[in-house]
C-alpha cells in the first residue's frame, strides 16, 4: 500500500481564531482544552427503541466511545435511524425497509461530513443499518471500523422470529391451535439483538467481517454478552490506530475483499440479500462487483454450515464452536480465501487467521469440506425469458434442483398471502409475487409472510415462488427474488397469466415462462402500468432514483446537467 498523507479533518473544524464559535458549541457537549487536538472519533450508533436488533446499541456506542478516548482520540456519538423489518414485514411499512438502507447511508455522511471526523466507528444491529453504515464509511474513505451489534439468544425450544411466521401458516393449515400459536409469539424473542439464524442480519455481519471492515469475530457474538462490550471497546482503539497509520476503508476494500465476503456469505448458506448489498457496498467503493462474480465464485464454494432457515442450528450455537473465524481459516487453508487483504486491524486477514485454532471435535455445526451440506454455492443466479437481466434464488438442494409448475399470479404480497392462508395455493402451483420491485413497491419488500405460510402449511417442497421483491434471510423453500426487469418498468414477470407453465431449473440457472414469442409480445404491447397509491413523499423520491436490484438497488441522482 503507498504512502498517504494523514488527513486531519477535525482541523477546519477546530484550528484557528476563526473557529472559536465551533470550539465553543463543542465545549457544551463535553470537549476539554485538550480533546482539541485529538484525532476526533464520530460513534455512528443505530439505536433506537423500534426493534429489538438495536435497542441496547446505545450502551455498545458508549464502550466504543470510551476505547476510543483511552486510546487517545475524542469520541462524539450521534444516532441514525432504524427500520424494524421483522414488525414492518407483511405490512405496506415493508416498503420502507431497503429505503432505510439509503437514509442511514446518507445521514451517516451528513454528520460525519459536517463534523469534520477524522475516523469513524459504526455500530449496526438490524438488516439495512450493517451495509448502510459500511456504504458510508465507503463514501467518505476516512479511517472506520464496523461493530456488529450482536445476535438474539434463542427463546424458548429454540424458537426464533421465522419460527413465529411459520407458525402463522401452520395455524392457518390446522396443524395448531391458538394457544399454541400464542406461546409461540410470547417465547420466541427472550431480548436484545438480530434475528437469530444465519438470516440477513447474521449474513451481513459475517460478510463484513470477510470483507476485513470489522475485526475478529465481531459477527459472532452475542448482543448481550461481555465478548460484545469487549469488541466495542476493542474496534475505539482500532479505530485510532487506523488514523495513525492513514489505513481507509478503500484500502481494505477492494475487489479481492468482496470476493472475500462472497466466499464466506456462500459457505455459510446465507441469504439471498447479501448479493444486493454487497454490489451496493462495492458501488460506494468504486469496485466493480456483479452478479457474475456471485456465479463465479458459487461454483467453487461448498456450502458447509447447518444454519437455519434450512439448517438445523442457530448463530448462538456457532457461536459457542468458536464463530466464523476457524471457517475463515480452513476456507483460507484450502486457498478460497485471498490471505493478502488488509482488514481493520491493519494487518492482513491471513495474519489475522494465523492462530486461529479449528474446531471442537464433534460439533455438526460446520461440515468438513469433503462432505458438504451443498458441493456448490446455493446463491444461484438465474437468467432466461423470465429474467434477462438475473434473478437470485437461494438453492440449499433440500428443495430440489427443478420445479415446473402453473402460474397463480399475484399484483402484491397481501394478496398471495390470503390466498395461501384461504387454501387457493396448491400441490404444482408457482406463486408470482409482482410489482414488488424497487420502483414498483415502491421499496422491493421481504416476502417471509408468504413463504413462511408456506413453509408453515407444510407445502415448501410441492410450490414454488416468484418474485420481483427480495426475500428475508429467513425464507426458505423454492423460491427466486430479485427478478429483473422488474413488473413496474415493464419486465417479463408483468406479462405472467395465471396458469402458464413457469420452469425452474437451478442446475442450469435457467427461469423461463413457457409461453411462445408471439405470445408473450402481444401480450406486451397491451400491457399497461397499475397505477401506484405512492404519489409523493420519500416513497416517490425513492423511485425516482433507484436502480434495479441487479445493480443494487441504489439510489443514483442523475447527472448535472451543465
Amino acid at each position: 500500500m503507498e504512502d498517504k498523507e494523514i488527513r486531519r479533518y477535525s482541523a477546519v473544524v477546530v484550528d484557528g481564531v476563526e473557529q472559536a464559535p465551533s470550539r465553543a458549541m463543542l465545549r457544551a457537549v463535553g470537549f476539554e482544552e485538550e480533546d482539541f487536538v485529538k484525532p476526533q472519533v464520530g460513534i455512528a450508533s443505530t439505536w433506537s427503541m423500534t426493534t429489538p436488533c438495536n435497542m441496547h446499541i446505545d450502551e455498545l456506542a458508549r464502550k466504543a466511545g470510551e476505547g476510543t478516548d483511552a486510546a487517545g482520540g475524542k469520541s462524539v456519538i450521534f444516532n441514525t435511524i432504524s427500520v424494524s423489518d421483522g414488525i414492518a414485514m407483511g405490512t405496506l411499512g415493508m416498503r420502507y425497509s431497503l429505503v432505510s438502507r439509503e437514509i442511514i447511508a446518507d445521514s451517516i455522511e451528513a454528520v460525519a461530513g459536517a463534523e469534520g471526523f477524522d475516523g469513524m466507528v459504526a455500530i449496526g444491529g438490524c438488516d439495512k443499518n450493517m451495509p448502510a453504515c459500511v456504504m458510508a464509511m465507503a463514501r467518505l474513505n476516512r479511517p472506520s471500523v464496523f461493530v456488529y451489534g450482536g445476535t438474539i439468544r434463542p427463546g424458548a425450544k429454540r424458537r426464533d422470529i421465522v419460527s413465529v411466521f411459520e407458525a402463522v401458516g401452520a395455524y392457518a393449515g390446522n396443524k395448531i391451535d391458538e394457544d399454541e400459536l400464542l406461546e409461540v409469539e410470547q417465547t420466541a424473542i427472550p431480548g436484545p439483538g438480530a434475528c437469530g439464524g444465519m438470516y440477513t442480519a447474521n449474513t451481513m455481519a459475517s460478510a463484513i467481517e470477510a470483507l476485513g471492515m470489522s475485526l475478529a469475530n465481531s459477527s459472532a457474538q452475542e448482543a448481550v454478552s461481555e465478548a460484545k462490550a469487549m469488541d466495542c471497546l476493542r474496534a475505539g482503539e482500532a479505530v485510532v490506530n487506523l488514523i495513525q497509520l492513514n489505513i481507509t476503508p478503500r484500502d481494505i476494500m477492494t475487489k479481492k475483499a468482496f470476493e472475500n465476503a462472497i466466499v464466506v456469505v456462500t459457505a455459510l448458506g446465507g441469504s439471498t440479500n447479501a448479493v444486493m448489498h454487497l454490489i451496493a457496498m462495492a458501488h460506494e467503493a468504486e469496485v466493480d462487483l456483479s452478479l457474475e462474480d456471485f456465479t463465479r465464485i458459487g461454483g467453487k464454494v461448498p456450502v458447509v454450515a447447518d444454519l437455519k432457515p434450512s439448517g438445523r442450528y442457530l448463530m448462538s450455537e456457532l457461536i459457542e464452536i468458536g464463530g466464523i473465524q476457524p471457517l475463515m481459516r480452513r476456507l483460507l487453508d484450502d486457498g478460497l480465501l485471498h490471505g493478502d487483504c488488509l482488514t481493520v486491524t491493519g494487518r492482513t486477514l491471513a495474519e489475522n487467521l494465523a492462530d486461529v485454532a479449528d474446531y471442537p471435535d464433534g460439533q455438526e455445526v460446520i461440515r468438513d469440506f469433503d462432505n458438504p451440506i451443498k458441493p456448490e454455492g446455493h446463491l444461484v443466479i438465474m437468467y432466461g425469458n423470465l429474467a434477462p437481466d438475473g434473478a437470485v434464488a437461494k438453492i440449499t438442494g433440500k428443495e430440489g434442483l427443478r420445479f415446473e409448475g402453473t402460474a397463480k399470479v399475484y399484483h402484491s404480497e397481501e394478496a398471495a398471502l390470503q390466498a395461501i392462508l384461504d387454501g387457493a395455493v396448491g400441490k404444482g402451483d408457482v406463486v408470482v409475487i409482482r410489482y414488488e420491485g424497487p420502483k414498483g413497491g415502491p421499496g422491493m419488500r421481504e416476502m417471509l409472510s408468504p413463504t413462511g405460510a408456506i413453509m408453515g402449511k407444510g407445502l415448501g417442497a410441492d410450490v414454488a415462488l416468484i418474485t420481483d421483491g427480495r426475500f428475508s434471510g429467513g425464507s426458505h423453500g423454492f423460491v427466486v427474488g430479485h427478478v429483473t426487469p422488474e413488473a413496474a418498468v415493464g419486465g417479463p414477470i408483468a406479462l405472467i397469466e395465471d396458469g402458464d407453465a413457469i420452469l425452474i431449473d437451478a442446475e442450469n440457472h435457467r427461469i423461463d415462462l413457457m409461453v411462445g414469442e408471439q405470445q408473450i409480445e402481444k401480450r406486451r404491447k397491451n400491457w399497461q402500468r397499475p397505477p401506484s397509491s405512492v404519489s409523493g413523499g420519500l416513497l416517490a423520491k425513492y423511485r425516482a432514483d433507484v436502480q434495479s436490484a441487479s445493480a443494487g438497488a441504489i439510489t443514483v441522482a442523475p447527472p448535472w446537467d451543465d
